[in-house]
């Protein structure tokens, strides 16, 4: 790879990981980008007539960082509990067929578990624009994520995946359908306009794209620690989702990364004892009210924990006879590092959330 190739994908890959991380203050905008650059990497290495080497991988792998990333943001910002419910099974379940994919290499997983929670967290955003969404009821977010599901994604999803069709070549090989696409968008559009907008219900605020304040009770690092350290518990459902959403989001790095020197168990597990550690850790600095206010700054402090704990790990592997890849062991390193600092930042606001949430109707809209 020459110098121009390397910057070439550097910047490319380099966008897809650090626009995702605005997705928690800036959700809308954010997830359109980062779903813009995963249509088009490849088409802007074309561009330059480049073709990185396992590409494919990469690409599904950084599909999921910055999932993972929204699935973390709807912690801090979703207001309505059933719609955190309905993209909470949306996200594990992608998760688990990206995995299925990873271990199976059969495309049709990709269709059976399609990629519906990206466009159901575009929805709920888009409604956060004008309405309140913790007015409409979990029926309503059901219904929703299923259109998406059954006419937007599982047609994409064989498309792309089963089919593995290309829509500039197809357009290219059937101009007849640019027409009939215009007109199906202008007919949608007329719809939305003349049928749905007079539908819709008065707006509750003027519009906006910037996540939402949090709740009075947790909007600063200190009331953070109290409630973590009242309510927070090591082993705990949250410590189980957490292992869940890091540990399955490494094994599918850990298939397109070179150098791993680890079976997919010991991989899971290896990363299952790190977040278990780390939410031990993270609940005692909770308790000593001695968490950092800065993010970046917390985030470069696990960094370093985080890198002290894979060295050790590394010594004792080798007292048994064992090895870790250095440049893979940092990568996991920065991975876990990024995701833990940011769970431990939105979970408590969805759970003082749900502690304060009233009783209401599951069908009330």
């Amino acid at each position: 790879m020459g110098a121009q190739e390397m910057l070439l994908f550097g910047s490319v890959v380099g966008a897809r990981f650090v626009v995702p991380l605005f997705i928690p203050r800036f959700p809308l905008p954010a997830i359109v980008v980062a779903l813009v650059l995963d249509g088009i990497d490849q088409t802007i290495f074309q561009w330059f007539g480049y073709d990185p080497p396992g590409y494919q991988g990469y690409d599904k792998a950084m599909d999921m960082f910055y999932l993972s990333v929204a699935y973390l943001s709807v912690l801090r910002n979703w207001t309505s509990r059933p719609a955190l419910l309905v993209a909470r099974f949306l996200f594990f379940y992608r998760l688990a067929g990206v995995v299925l994919f990873e271990l199976t290499d059969w495309r049709p997983l990709l269709m059976i578990f399609p990629n519906t929670f990206e466009y159901f967290f575009i929805a709920y955003e888009i409604v956060r624009l004008r309405w309140d969404p913790a007015r409409v009821g979990l029926r309503a977010w059901v219904i929703t994520a299923g259109c998406i599901w059954v006419f937007v994604k599982l047609p994409q999803e064989y498309w792309i995946h089963v089919a593995q069709l290309d829509v500039t070549d197809t357009l290219a090989a059937y101009p007849v359908l640019i027409p009939v696409l215009a007109l199906l968008l202008g007919g949608l559009a007329l719809v939305g306009w003349f049928v749905v907008r007079p539908r819709l219900p008065e707006p509750a605020w003027r519009r906006h794209v910037a996540a939402d304040p949090l709740p009075a009770e947790i909007d600063t690092v200190a009331e953070r620690d109290r409630w973590v350290a009242t309510h927070g518990r090591v082993l705990s459902s949250a410590t189980a989702e957490k292992i869940a959403l890091i540990g399955l989001l490494c094994l599918v790095y850990g298939h397109v990364l070179p150098g791993r020197r680890s079976t997919d168990l010991q991989l899971f597990l290896g990363v299952a004892a790190f977040v278990v550690v780390n939410a031990a850790i993270s609940l005692a600095v909770a308790r000593r009210a001695a968490s950092l206010e800065s993010m970046l700054a917390a985030f470069g402090l696990r960094v370093l924990m985080n890198a002290a704990l894979i060295w050790a790990a590394g010594r004792l592997a080798d007292r048994y006879g064992g090895s870790l890849d250095e440049s893979t062991a940092l990568f996991f390193i920065v991975l876990i590092s990024l995701l833990v600092t940011l769970d431990d930042r939105f979970r408590p606001v969805s759970q003082v959330r749900a502690a304060a949430r009233p009783t209401t109707r599951a069908g009330s809209t």
